[in-house]
């Protein structure tokens, strides 16, 4: 029998049934390795900002408006300080913040009494005692301190000048 060209090839084909392929083994693996070295720096330095780097959310808080009491006005004070000669005189118009809206009877039957107290606090002080923003605000404890001392319901929590005139 007589053997072909066929049969030789058919022969080793059988003998090494996996064929070679050149040189795209080693090319293959250095591709592979470096596109997952690639996606693990990209994904850890995105998982490095996001925990980092970004700035936290910010929570919006809302806020109920401030509750403002009953707003009892006062009429105007106008009395000379107690300065050289008396050339100094204040104009001063207030107004009182109570607690309770039920307590505008009994500032209006304590009015006297409360102008009466606040005269003679004004009259005790001297322009520089006036003039800057401390001496303002200690006026203004002075006599929240000496209404709240008279007043025995309606306590007065805040007190507001709305007019502040030295000449």
């Amino acid at each position: 029998m007589a053997k072909g060209k066929n049969d030789e090839l058919g022969d080793a084909e059988q003998l090494d049934p996996q064929p070679q392929k050149k040189g795209n083994g080693p090319l293959l693996k250095w591709i592979i390795i470096l596109s997952v070295v690639l996606v693990l720096v990209i994904g850890g330095g995105g998982a490095g900002y996001y925990f980092f780097m970004k700035t936290p959310a910010k929570k919006v808080v809302v806020q109920a408006p401030p509750v403002i009491g009953t707003v009892y006005p006062m009429e105007p004070f106008i009395i000379n300080l107690q300065d050289n000669q008396g050339e100094r005189y204040l104009k001063l118009i207030m107004q009182l913040e109570i607690s309770d809206p039920l307590g505008v009877k009994e500032l209006d039957m304590l009015k006297p009494r409360m102008r009466d107290n606040i005269l003679d606090l004004l009259s005790a002080k001297t322009y520089k005692e006036l003039m800057d923003v401390g001496g303002k605000q200690r006026l203004r404890e002075e006599i929240l301190m000496r209404l709240n001392s008279i007043v025995s319901t309606a306590k007065i929590s805040k007190v507001y000048f709305t007019e502040f005139v030295v000449q």
